[in-house]
């Protein structure tokens, strides 16, 4: 049977195969950067009401004690709680990476989980980065498979974010093709993940990845037991695309390049501690007022030419009541850009609600643009126009936001947003987070994974 005739097969196979010699030494390295990346998102939520939460009843229903480590309140768990809870961690403050194609934010999924595994069966660094990759490259494929459709109602990373962390888990367990496949069966049914709350400014965007995080680990161990799962749960009549797209899932999607295209190469830093639709209007908008050295009083309206992705997940939110929702308002991230110049952790946490920003946001409305809708979900492109109190109409362009591939942060940036991170949470010290970069750079020679923090 061809892979075209079941995509779902070929990529359990790809996912068991996969070792850390088949990976390239520049998708190795990109691998490490994300690594660092994602440890400064986790550290960052230490403190978050909806992290804490999620802690706690983690304490209570899970053991005392375990080989896995809970970054946030160093303490020890299961590799199911632990995994749990690090995955909460990593999506509050908005900072964990993002696949542009997918719209799928994997590090939150994928990372938690497998260094929960790793660390309790005593994997090397080498085994941790080709489980990583793999979950990068199955729950990357799974998002691209879905389509725009599913994205309007599914939060991706939920769904997806199942997928990609059984596969990382499922290599680290030496998992066969054959078992891999019923580990995707079992993280497919599992799989969930809605945009409703943020109508409500609700937690559940912490639970998404908490959840997808310990599904996808629960669906491999069970898979390594000899629990079956539907082997066709992706394609499959009754599966993930039946339910959750609207006719635009691609099963080819699935299988494109396998082992020549490495998606997780393609994955953007963020920037801004926001969500992701908001980037390419910020860097826009900063653009403009950075060029005419245009000052926040001067603007009299603000026009971001968006996606429809943009309004689908952004329009709902017309007054941020939290400091998670704001993240969510178009308005109140420029009106950031357009006061401070910045759309940083600290920004929102002191002045989502300052009246100056407020004053911008009641400004801002989002537009429709066709040639922005176009090139979306592959390329993010940033348009604004900006009318100003003297009757000027500025326009500002962005194709590539900052952190993107071709835009992207080097590691002395990604070292610097790390530490951030980590003094924001105060998940680390600074001397920490210098033995924590030391190590990260050269994840695939440690011999054993173990404790990273004392």
């Amino acid at each position: 049977m061809s892979g075209h005739d079941h995509p779902s097969s070929t990529l359990a196979a790809f996912a068991a195969g996969l070792r850390l010699d088949d990976i390239p030494a520049p998708v190795q390295r990109r691998t490490e950067d994300l690594f660092l990346d994602w440890l400064g998102s986790v550290l960052a939520g230490k403190g978050s009401r909806p992290v804490e939460s999620i802690a706690r009843i983690a304490k209570v229903m899970g053991p005392a004690d375990g080989p896995s480590e809970v970054l946030i309140s160093r303490t020890r768990s299961s590799p199911l709680f632990a995994a749990m809870v690090n995955a909460a961690a990593s999506h509050v403050a908005e900072q964990d990476d993002v696949h542009n194609g997918s719209v799928f934010h994997p590090a939150a999924v994928v990372f938690p989980p497998a260094l929960a595994v790793a660390q309790a069966i005593g994997a090397s660094g080498s085994e941790l980065m080709a489980a990583s990759v793999a979950g990068y490259e199955v729950g990357i494929r799974v998002g691209e498979f879905l389509g725009r459709s599913h994205y309007r109602i599914f939060h991706t990373t939920g769904t997806a974010g199942t997928l990609a962390a059984a596969a990382a888990v499922g290599r680290l367990l030496k998992l066969d093709a054959a078992q891999m496949l019923h580990a995707f069966g079992s993280a497919g049914t599992q799989a969930a993940g809605l945009w409703e709350f943020l109508r409500d400014a609700a937690d559940s965007k912490q639970l998404h990845t908490a959840k997808a995080a310990s599904d996808g680990l629960l669906a491999a161990y069970l898979a390594q037991d000899g629990f079956t799962g539907a082997q066709r749960i992706l394609e499959g009549p009754q599966g993930l695309a039946a339910g959750m797209s609207r006719g635009d899932a691609d099963p080819a999607k699935l299988t494109e390049g396998l082992g020549s295209r490495w998606a997780l190469a393609e994955t953007s830093f963020k920037y801004h501690a926001s969500c992701r639709h908001t980037h390419p209007a910020a860097d826009a908008l900063q653009q403009v007022m950075r060029t005419h050295g245009l000052r926040a009083e001067q603007i009299e309206q603000v026009t971001a030419h968006v996606h429809q992705g943009a309004i689908d997940v952004l329009g709902p939110v017309v007054n941020p009541q939290t400091v998670h929702q704001s993240k969510f308002s178009m308005g109140t991230v420029l009106g950031l850009i357009a006061v401070f110049d910045r759309a940083g952790l600290a920004d929102f946490d002191a002045h989502y609600q300052d009246p100056r920003v407020a004053g911008v946001r009641r400004k801002v409305q989002m537009q429709h643009d066709d040639e922005v809708d176009r090139a979306y979900p592959q390329r993010w492109i940033g348009k604004v126009s900006v009318l100003t109190t003297d009757g000027r109409t500025l326009h500002g362009r962005v194709d590539e936001p900052k952190g993107d591939p071709g835009n992207t942060l080097s590691r002395a940036e990604i070292e610097a947003k790390a530490r951030a991170l980590a003094a924001y949470g105060q998940g680390a010290s600074s001397a920490e987070m210098d033995q924590l970069m030391a190590r990260a750079w050269h994840l695939a020679e440690w011999p054993r994974i173990e404790r990273l923090l004392p």
